[in-house]
This record gives C-alpha cells, sequence and structure tokens, in this order.
C-alpha cells in the first residue's frame, strides 16, 4: 500500500510540473537565476507581454532604469521608422567650386558635401561600396571634362557640426571600430584595419588601406596563449597617432584589429584625391576637410555645379544590418538624422530628446526613457525593460514591421537583439512557442559577476518554449 501510495504521488507531482503553464515556469527559472552567485551583486529585470494583447504575462523590477547595451537599437530602428519613414533615404553630392577652362583645368575645388550617410563607401551595399562611389565619382568628374585640377578635394562635413561622438562614451572604446564617432561625410563605415603580427613582441605589419598621414605607436604586449585578443585602439577624433595597448595573445589566430577613422572627411577626400590622380587627373593642393578650413580661418569652397548624387538604400536596409551586425555608428547616424529632421541642431542629446519626446507623446513615462546615445554604448543610457517591451509591442501594428523584425538576430531559437558591455548582458526581442503563443521578451542584468551569464539568462527564457 505504502509502495503504491509512493508511486501515486510521484505520478502526481510530475503531472503538476507537465501542466504549469509557461508564465509559472517562467517565475520559478527566474527565481533560480536570482540565486545563482552571477547575480549577488547584480540588477536584474524582465519584462514579458503578450504579443497580441500587450497584457503583462510576468515581470520583475521592470520600473528600474538599467544601462541596455545594445538592446536600445531596437529603439532608435523604431524611432527612425516612425520619425524619419521607411522611405528615407540619405544624399551625397560631388560638386565644384570656380571654373571650368577650355582646356579642361578646374580652377576651384572638387567638394563632396556629406548628407549624413552611414553607408557611404561600406562593402555591406553593392552601389555603396568604396569601389563603386569613387567610379561613380571620377566618371561624373570626366563627363563635365574636367582633366586637371588647380585646387584642392575638399570634403564638406560641416553639415553635423565637429562633435563626433555622444557624451558618455568611455574614453577605451573611442579608437576601436565600434567606437566610430559619427560624421556628415561618413566613409567605410569610419574604420579601418591594422594587421599585427604575434610573437615574443607584437609587430604592426600595415594598415588597410594605407594610411600615410596615420602616425602609428605600438604599445602592445604579448599575451599567454589562449589569451585572445585585449588589444585597444586608443585614437582621438582628429588625431593623426594613433595608440595600440593591451595584449595580443602568442597563438592568436585573427590577423588584426580593426580601428576607428579619426576623421572620415578627410579620409574620403584623401581616396578620391588617390583615385584622381591614378586616373591621371593631377590635382595641384592636399586633400582637406571644411572643419580643418574652419579652424585655420580660411574660406569654405562655394559649390557652383553639382555633378554626382549617391543616394544611399533605404531605411529598412539600414536598419536590418543596423541589428543583425549590431552596427554603433548606424545607430548613431540615426539618432542625429532624428534631431536634424526634426528641425534641431543634429546632435546625439538632440535626437535622444527628440526620440524621448515622440514616445512620451504616445503615453510612455520620459523617466523611464534615459537615454544618452543610440546604439547603447554608453552605460549612462538608461531605460526599464517594460518600457523596452511595451515599445516593441506597439511597433507590431505597424506596415513597417516586417522589416523590422527581419532585422533581429536568431539567439536561443528566438528573435532577440543582443546587448553587451562591461558587466551588463541583455536581450531584447519576440517568440513565437509551438503552440502558437506569441511573446514580447526583454531581459537584462547589469554589475553581475563572472563570464558566461549569457547560457544563464536563456535558460530562464527556456520556460517560454
Amino acid at each position: 500500500m505504502l509502495k503504491k501510495s509512493i508511486v501515486f504521488l510521484f505520478v502526481l507531482s510530475h503531472s503538476f510540473s507537465f501542466a504549469q503553464s509557461p508564465v509559472q515556469k517562467l517565475t520559478q527559472s527566474f527565481n533560480n537565476f536570482l540565486e545563482d552567485r552571477q547575480t549577488k551583486y547584480a540588477v536584474t529585470s524582465i519584462c514579458v507581454l503578450d504579443a497580441k494583447t500587450g497584457k503583462q504575462l510576468y515581470a520583475r523590477n521592470e520600473n528600474i532604469g538599467l544601462a541596455t547595451a545594445s538592446t536600445l537599437k531596437t529603439i532608435t530602428a523604431a524611432s527612425a521608422f516612425y520619425i524619419l519613414g521607411k522611405d528615407f533615404q540619405y544624399q551625397t553630392s560631388i560638386g565644384y567650386s570656380g571654373s571650368i577652362s577650355a582646356d579642361g583645368t578646374l580652377k576651384g575645388d572638387l567638394v563632396i558635401i556629406g548628407g549624413g550617410d552611414p553607408t557611404l563607401g561600406s562593402w555591406r551595399y553593392a552601389h555603396s561600396k568604396e569601389s563603386f562611389v569613387l567610379s561613380q565619382w571620377v566618371a561624373a568628374i570626366k563627363v563635365a571634362g574636367i582633366k586637371k585640377i588647380e585646387g584642392k578635394v575638399v570634403g564638406d562635413d560641416r553639415l553635423w557640426g565637429t562633435q563626433t561622438t555622444p557624451d558618455g562614451w568611455l574614453w577605451q572604446d573611442l579608437g576601436n571600430y565600434y567606437g566610430a564617432g559619427s560624421s556628415a561625410l561618413s566613409w567605410r563605415e569610419n574604420q579601418f584595419d591594422i594587421k599585427l603580427r604575434p610573437g615574443n613582441t607584437v609587430s604592426v605589419i600595415k594598415t588597410v588601406p594605407e594610411m600615410p598621414y596615420l602616425t602609428i605607436m605600438n604599445e602592445l604586449k604579448p599575451g599567454n596563449a589562449g589569451s585572445g585578443d585585449h588589444a585597444y585602439v586608443y585614437l582621438p577624433p582628429f588625431s593623426t597617432t594613433a595608440y595600440i595597448r593591451g595584449t595580443w595573445a602568442t597563438d592568436i589566430q585573427k590577423q588584426g584589429i580593426a580601428a576607428a577613422l579619426p576623421d572620415p572627411a578627410y579620409e574620403a577626400a584623401f581616396r578620391l584625391q588617390d583615385t584622381l590622380a591614378k586616373a591621371g587627373i593631377q590635382i595641384s593642393e592636399p586633400p582637406v576637410t571644411t572643419r580643418q578650413l574652419a579652424a585655420a580661418q580660411l574660406p569654405l569652397p562655394q559649390v557652383q555645379q553639382k555633378l554626382s548624387t549617391v543616394t544611399s538604400p533605404a531605411l529598412p536596409e539600414i536598419v536590418y544590418w543596423l541589428n543583425k551586425k549590431s552596427i554603433n555608428l548606424y545607430a548613431e547616424h540615426l539618432l542625429r538624422t532624428i534631431a536634424w529632421k526634426s528641425g534641431v541642431a543634429p546632435t546625439a542629446s538632440n535626437g535622444a530628446a527628440a526620440e524621448v519626446k515622440y514616445w512620451t507623446a504616445k503615453g510612455f513615462d520620459k523617466n523611464a526613457l534615459n537615454i544618452i546615445d543610440g546604439s547603447g554604448l554608453s552605460p549612462a543610457t538608461r531605460v526599464t525593460t517594460s518600457a523596452m517591451a511595451n515599445i516593441l509591442f506597439q511597433v507590431q501594428q505597424e506596415d513597417w514591421f516586417p522589416d523590422f523584425y527581419k532585422s533581429l538576430p536568431e539567439n536561443n531559437g528566438m528573435k532577440l537583439k543582443s546587448g553587451t558591455i562591461n558587466d551588463v548582458s541583455a536581450f531584447a526581442g519576440y517568440y513565437t512557442a509551438e503552440n502558437g503563443s506569441k511573446y514580447v521578451i526583454v531581459i537584462n542584468i547589469n554589475n553581475y559577476s563572472g563570464s558566461g551569464i549569457n547560457s544563464k539568462l536563456f535558460r530562464v527564457l527556456d520556460a517560454l518554449k
């Protein structure tokens, strides 16, 4: 009899476990996570909504503002779709000042007029590639009959001013590709490669492309085998000297690191002048930017005639790569564009203010959206998981939502944008279970200890499967 009772209780307990709802399982898995030693000094927040109704199914600490890392890009992208429109495109023009003589001599300057396009020169799109854009410009210059230039190539980056990075970004990030600053005339996603050779001493082999105007000071130390890449580039905006610091493992397989262009407008002008020289069109003066001319109190060129205009991919294509590859530069450009198109100075702070104003008008508490930048690279950005989840719920009603949804990466079998900065890990997005239940999910942990936290966050979310 006792044996039968034990068997009955065993079966009953398993039946009860099987009958648990996803929310009950989520509650249990989250509580278990909070008992983990990695969360002892952390703040962990979660908000899960029914994606069909918007009803909050489960939440903990959902009204505490936390550093978002790159999950902030979901809000930046949504705001761009709402404020700029899904058909929005950037334009970059090239023209000239002065006049062209009968023998084909331009007595004036070639000017590349930046329009804020973050994709100009990018390898991700067929018609934005560096070689394609340069060929288009050279062809237009030849069609205009220009064979020689008594002047210079000018990169006109004045549209967005001279502050390239948002307030609150860390010094350690600025010289690396993910910390590249935005510019009205961006070029090749504002990055370049530094090729390294590991060994008892770490050697700098070259930059790709070659950048004769940049000096690289190598302070890298060899790291222990298996320690990987801990190299950082310290290269402030507009500087011509880069310092590489940190360690590079003796057995590393990587060929190098990607760094941020210190002056994208100058790099664009430099590449065009170099391409023209190879095409037999000589230029009498070195390339320059409007920022440099203004700093030297020299007159800025007045464009007399436009020769060619490069149009960027439409917003859905930009957002696709923004979220798929978490491109900080794209997010910062969109934020500044939101300010620009809102009729205020195109700064990161004005873009953030315009963004918050927009969502406040839709019923959100502005205090739940303490936004500093567009990408989440700033640890000073603080957003609640409740606010982010409810924004993700609302965007499902828009005609551009399929493009937004397609941009989200796959993580843990779910459509989740990830976010990682120092001691911060977060995920935000959507999940459709096998039974058809649909969820909006935002989970975020700040100040955790150790490593490997993502697998434990996924274990919490597995309760919804």
